[in-house]
């Protein structure tokens, strides 16, 4: 496996046979978990930026060498959402498994400008940029949604 390969999949998580975007979603919520035990939210959304300027080239390369746009095996753009999703939400296990949730479905779903986003535009800023408003919009319905159970409460 190339090394592009490698990244664009997240370590082959993107080919699972079924369901791939899920499958890279769960890869990197554990990424992210795992470095959240260890290191602060601004170095997880430092890595978050590197990854999703990075994958925008790496994913052309990707697309050019297939021939297809936005291939399912393709969930380095999921990694970028969740991990952007996991730096608004706090570190707590329901935040994060809301977060999880609440991605996949904007993911999944692509409602109002994140499928504009998906549609508008073919390569990589495209594949990325629908993941990464998704992924931000998770983190502010969950937030919100904490913010309005604590003020019932």
């Amino acid at each position: 496996m190339t090394v592009n390969k490698l990244f664009v999949t997240v370590l082959g998580s993107g080919l699972s046979p079924k369901a791939p975007g899920t499958a890279g979603t769960l890869a990197a919520l554990v990424l992210g978990v795992l470095w959240l035990l260890f290191l602060p939210k601004e170095t997880l959304f430092m890595a978050m930026l590197a990854i999703s300027v990075i994958a925008v080239f790496e994913i052309n390369k990707y697309q050019t060498a297939t021939g297809s746009h936005d291939p399912g095996e393709i969930v380095i753009d999921e990694l970028a959402g969740m991990w952007l999703a996991l730096c608004i939400v706090p570190f707590t296990a329901v935040h994060v498994v809301a977060a999880f949730f609440a991605f996949r479905l904007f993911d999944i779903w692509k409602p109002s400008v994140i499928g504009r986003i998906d549609r508008s535009e073919k390569g990589g800023l495209s594949v990325m940029g629908d993941d990464l408003l998704a992924g931000f919009l998770a983190g502010v319905l969950v937030m919100a949604v904490d913010k309005g159970l604590s003020l019932a409460f």
